[in-house]
């Protein structure tokens, strides 16, 4: 742990960069007397100031022209700094903004407070404006880097025709998503599912594979079923290190079993249905399964499976996927059990 007063790293050891003439800086610091100096040297070396009294004003600050960077006094009346510091964090649209505490208090559960509530640094007053500066050149540039990483990841992979979402891991909270992405999820979900956070089954199976994700070991992808069509979750890269579990990019994938089911029809010469059913029995499914899956009931698709046994030759579900197997192996190689 860095002690108060220190960054994580250094003006000197880590790289920064100068402002952009967009910068915004969001000060809240309920003395007017103080921000005075900091304000001055801010606007001089190049950033647009912001001011804040209080939390409240902050929240509404930030929610009409979200900032670059918060300096934040962790004491005040009414919303502290901390309660400020944590709906940043659980607003997709300001999470990603570094929030740097400067605060009266020097304490080690002070930082640690701040640390736990979002904050990204902890400077103990009384401060000059050029550590300051210093400091938040570090955390923005980080802030950048780390944004463009993430948007050339989710560039390439829609190149490629996957759609991707950001999900936090602590409470499943949606960070970002493509608007393929949306699409899929309303597919496949419903509309009713809450646009701001993950459906319940993906954060699960995100909270549930987290330790293994977190060692580097790729867990197994998440799969979801509609008709002839799957979506399919993988775990691709965590965006942060957070001691809650970080945002996650999880890729996602529409793929279609159409054709695969097309060639089980004419190579058997079934119907589109029982050619269905035999492409879920290849995969495991058990009837009730495949019934959920189409729609249908359990004993529709053991009546549809019973004629697919007779135009087969067979006899038990068993022989049947091994049949459809060896004859549609050859005709779609990628094809897997």
């Amino acid at each position: 742990m860095n002690p108060p007063g220190t960054a994580m790293g250094t003006a000197s050891s880590v790289q920064t960069r100068r402002p952009l003439a967009e910068d915004v800086v969001l000060i809240v610091d309920p003395s007017p007397e103080q921000p005075g100096a900091l304000h001055d040297a801010l606007e001089e070396s190049g950033y647009t100031v912001l001011l804040a009294a209080d939390g409240e004003g902050a929240l509404q600050r930030a929610a009409s022209a979200p900032p670059d960077v918060v300096l934040l006094e962790p004491t005040m009346s009414g919303i502290d700094g901390f309660e400020v510091a944590r709906r940043f964090r659980a607003n997709a649209s300001t999470a990603h903004i570094p929030i740097i505490f400067i605060g009266a208090m020097a304490g080690t559960e002070h930082v640690l407070a701040a640390l736990d509530a979002g904050g990204v640094d902890y400077l103990t007053k009384p401060i000059t404006p050029r550590e300051v500066i210093a400091r938040m050149g570090v955390h923005l540039a980080s802030a950048q880097r780390a944004r463009q990483d993430a948007r050339q990841a989710c560039n390439a992979l829609d190149a490629f025709g996957y759609a991707s979402i950001t999900v936090r891991a602590s409470d499943g909270r949606l960070m970002w998503q493509t608007a393929l992405a949306r699409q899929l999820l309303a597919t496949y979900y419903g509309d009713g599912i809450p646009q701001s956070f993950a459906p319940e089954p993906v954060a699960d199976w995100l909270r549930r594979h987290l330790p293994d994700a977190q060692q580097q070991i790729e867990p197994p992808r998440l799969a979801v079923d509609r008709g002839s069509r799957r979506l399919t979750f993988r775990l691709h890269q965590q965006l942060g290190d957070s001691e809650t579990g970080g945002d996650w990019l999880i890729v996602m994938r529409e793929e279609s079993h159409s054709a695969v089911i097309e060639a089980m029809r004419q190579s058997f010469k079934l119907t589109g249905r029982e050619a269905e059913v035999l492409y879920w029995v290849v995969k495991g499914k058990i009837n009730r399964d495949v019934a959920d899956i189409l729609g249908s009931s359990p004993g529709t698709v053991k009546k549809q499976l019973e004629h697919v046994f007779v135009k087969l030759g067979v006899e038990t579900r068993t022989a049947a996927a091994a049949m459809a197997m060896n004859r549609i192996r050859p005709l779609n190689p990628q094809f897997e059990q």
